[in-house]
């Protein structure tokens, strides 16, 4: 399983990375957004540095036609790293960008993924990770179990060697619904994750612990004390 905070905000990613087993950092417009009017290039070069080169940063194209998102995926390469995962939406144009650059050997996050047939086109084309808006499909009345469930048998089926990325979530049993339908990856901001552990009885068994110990070594605050 692969752990991705879906964010462009630098304390975030600096507490998210501290804190769990992130694999990756992925962004769009939207998110974007959020952080105000930015310096685009200079802001993902700071966010690189603090993630390493053994983390994956996924940044979105906005143009929506095929050579505007080439340009703009050639454009993020040559500012912020080589490394980077270009996310481009799956569109008529945005496959035929797709199929361009994977033939330049670029890393390719097919994103705005609502049903299985936008997702085998792209598992065709041939992309990295497959980008899956689970909350926004369920608000469609879209079954986000079975697209899914479909792609994961597709990829075993046919050996692609595309992860699934599921993303768009409003709590955290939709998380562990994805990760059972099949999905290899996740991508969720990090006050998401974060809810993780606010389920009253993980503090509840952790306070009986301390207290135990107190009961028994009065002054020793830990093991090292002793």
């Amino acid at each position: 399983m692969e752990f991705f905070l879906d964010t462009a905000n630098i304390e975030e990613i600096k507490q998210g990375i501290k804190h769990f087993p992130i694999r990756g950092i992925t962004c769009n417009p939207t998110i974007i957004k959020k952080e105000g009017k930015i310096d685009f290039f200079n802001h993902f070069k700071e966010i690189r540095k603090i993630i390493g080169k053994q983390r994956s940063l996924h940044i979105q194209t906005v143009s929506q036609n095929c050579d505007g998102m080439i340009s703009d995926a050639k454009a993020i390469l040559k500012n912020i790293d080589q490394d980077i995962y270009i996310k481009i939406p799956v569109t008529a144009q945005g496959l035929e960008a797709i199929q361009i650059l994977k033939r330049e050997g670029l890393n390719i996050t097919a994103t705005a993924v609502y049903t299985k047939m936008q997702g085998y086109l792209a598992l065709e084309a041939g992309i990295d990770y497959l980008a899956l808006y689970l909350n926004r499909m369920e608000n469609l009345n879209i079954c986000s179990k079975s697209v899914i469930s479909g792609f994961a048998d597709k990829i075993s089926k046919y050996q692609y060697k595309t992860k699934i990325l599921a993303a768009s979530f409003k709590n955290i049993a939709q998380i562990n619904e994805a990760f059972d339908a099949g999905a290899q990856s996740i991508t969720a901001p990090l006050s998401l994750l974060c809810d993780v552990f606010k389920v009253p009885s993980i503090n509840q068994a952790v306070d009986v612990f301390n207290n135990d110990w107190a009961s028994l070594y009065e002054n020793k605050k830990g093991i090292e004390d002793l």
